[in-house]
């Protein structure tokens, strides 16, 4: 069993709790822009005195309301600006805040709103309340739908009705400053911030508590660790801009971690605007998942090559890949400086613009980077930290560190945490960040914790001489073939996934004589290889599952995906299917991972023909 431990950076304080972070900034920086908020079309600056107004005053109007302490406030939206001030004005009257992702069926709606006793919910709008309506009768507690974005002629969004109710409570005792004081004054660390529900891979989610210390600890020592992404400098003035889904714990702790630094926070709602958004708010680090990293790297090589450009890029992008090896390694030669100041003028610019010009940091997390895409971004001039965590660890409990990160690898443990791999290769964690359990589930929480308090992951994984975690596989996710082969399908699915034709894959091969796949191809990629290969781009891709020069194309990603693994372990056979995978549909989870369970019971049929062939 090899453990690794490192000394906390940042100490939760006793009686310290989530709203202590709004104070602060008002108290000892009032005029600083803590957040920037696009109001018709313009960003504008929010200081950290008028957040806390407003923080205060929706907490009021919460209290007017009729919440209590200790009640769960559901918010059901994408990510925003009000998503961050309900957060914190929920916490300021002393409830607990239950994120919903706002693509959510009304099946899910309905377990997380009834399994956590929610009394009230905040919609986006009038498809997300519609859904809450049609399963209200599921959710004994709930009481009140306030909907942030008024329909037209239809009275008051919800933050003016919070304001209103404020207002008209006039002497209410809860409602009044010292009302509000005596509610957050009453929250310490252990007191429950927020249940967050599991994206359900494996099943109905459970909803995962975390603490008001929990988070704090997360926060406070990851901004020490990574101070020189989160922190001001006399040079620049530290942002970032939120696209990923707030519901997702992952862009949850960001959104604390920039308000606890004072690095300016902005949202972006809709995803198909991150380009435009980005060249606006100019960030200088982001947060994001593998898959979106994918997105930018293969619309970059596509439409290089459909330009005629595609040799140019390539080099480009072998260059900037063999630059941060050879940095990383502690050397660089001479011609491969040259090559790579040109490229740096000719490709890596207008790929650093496409950020917004200013983004030198990267946080990836949520599934597996591989050090290929770390490398590439990194030899373009955005330096990656890949880490790992989950949603019952706050999440990080690992981090590549700037500037001594290692490509493939998810970094040492986060300050405060000591990570250990047990005798059958399972990672497991203890840390303040470690949630104390799930919601209501005792059973489901004593299955993941050993009897001397460690927490098991699932994920499989291995520490360096250096303490630098490496995930290698998921325990629950082992196949095991016909023959007695276990075999870790990520390592396989990362490396078929990195192919700029595919979108998504799942390897199959469980009580199989050998191990196959599935993938669905990129929509915005495939118009380009069909052109590049004289064919029409409006090919419909039910013509082209069988196409012998596409499955040729696609047989390189499969070939790459094999040099990972031994023969036994490699894939013979695969499929390409019509179709698309999507959140919505209910085969990938918000943060964009397969659900294995739903994909193979969908699938049935077309994995069975690759083993009758």
């Amino acid at each position: 069993m090899r453990e690794f431990s490192v000394e906390p950076l940042y100490e939760v304080a006793e009686g310290a709790n989530l709203t202590d972070i709004v104070h602060r900034n008002a108290e000892e920086e009032p005029d600083r822009a803590v957040l920037g908020r696009k109001t018709d079309g313009v960003w504008r600056d929010v200081t950290a005195r008028t957040f806390l107004g407003e923080v205060r005053q929706a907490a009021a109007g919460l209290a007017a309301l009729g919440v209590q302490p200790g009640d769960r406030v559901a918010i059901m939206s994408r990510t925003r600006y009000e998503w961050s001030l309900l957060d914190f004005a929920i916490w300021e009257a002393g409830a607990i805040t239950v994120p919903v992702y706002e693509t959510s069926s009304a099946e899910q709606v309905g377990w997380i709103l009834s399994d956590s006793g929610a009394v009230a919910v905040f919609t986006e709008h009038a498809e997300n309340t519609a859904v809450v309506e049609s399963i209200r009768e599921q959710a004994a507690e709930l009481r009140n739908v306030w909907q942030i974005d008024p329909e037209e002629g239809a009275g008051q969004g919800a933050i003016a009705l919070l304001t209103q109710a404020a207002a008209d409570a006039g002497a209410d005792e809860d409602a009044t400053a010292a009302g509000l004081d005596a509610r957050r004054s009453a929250l310490g660390p252990d007191t429950v911030a927020t249940i967050i529900y599991t994206s359900g891979t494996t099943g109905r989610p459970k909803g995962c508590i975390l603490t008001h210390g929990n988070l704090l600890a997360e926060v406070g020592n990851a901004v020490e660790f990574l101070t020189v992404m989160f922190r001001s400098s006399e040079q620049e003035e530290a942002s970032t801009l939120l696209f990923l889904p707030m519901a997702h714990v992952f862009a949850r702790v960001i959104h604390l971690g920039a308000l606890h630094a004072r690095a300016k926070l902005g949202h972006c709602p809709d995803a198909k605007q991150v380009v435009a958004e980005l060249g606006g708010f100019q960030p200088t680090f982001i947060l994001s998942i593998p898959r979106v990293f994918e997105k930018v790297y293969n619309s970059a090589a596509a439409k290089a090559h459909s330009e005629g450009k595609g040799k140019i890029f390539d080099l480009a992008a072998a260059t900037a890949i063999a630059w941060s090896q050879a940095q990383e390694a502690g050397r660089i030669p001479t011609g491969l400086k040259l090559r790579h100041a040109l490229f740096d003028r000719l490709v890596y610019g207008r790929l650093r613009a496409a950020l917004g010009g200013r983004t030198k940091y990267a946080i990836s997390g949520g599934a597996p980077l591989g050090g290929r895409l770390t490398h590439f971004f990194r030899g373009v001039g955005l330096f990656v930290c890949e880490g790992y965590g989950l949603t019952e660890t706050a999440p990080a409990v690992a981090v590549n560190p700037y500037p001594k990160a290692k490509a493939g690898t998810v970094g040492p443990p986060l300050p405060g945490t000591t990570i250990r791999i047990a005798e059958d290769g399972e990672i497991e964690i203890k840390g303040r960040q470690v949630f104390p359990g799930y919601w209501q589930n005792e059973a489901a929480t004593k299955e993941v914790f050993t009897e001397d308090g460690y927490f098991r992951t699932g994920d499989l994984g291995a520490l360096d001489q250096d303490g630098y975690l490496s995930i290698t596989g998921r325990k629950k996710e082992l196949l095991v073939t016909s023959g007695g082969k276990n075999v870790a399908p990520a390592v396989l699915e990362d490396r078929i996934n990195a192919h700029l034709l595919v979108a998504q894959s799942i390897v199959v091969g469980d009580g199989k004589p050998f191990i196959a796949a599935l993938l669905t191809l990129d929509p915005e990629s495939l118009p380009g290889w069909l052109k590049r290969n004289d064919r029409d781009p409006q090919t419909p891709v039910a013509d082209l599952v069988e196409d012998p020069a596409l499955l040729a194309e696609l047989q390189t990603a499969i070939d790459s995906a094999n040099t990972a693994v031994s023969k036994a372990e490699s894939i013979r056979k695969f499929a390409v299917l019509p179709v698309e995978w999507t959140p919505e549909c209910g085969q990938l989870s918000a943060k964009l991972g397969i659900k294995r369970h739903v994909l193979t019971k969908e699938h049935a049929e077309e994995i069975e023909a690759l083993y009758r062939k």
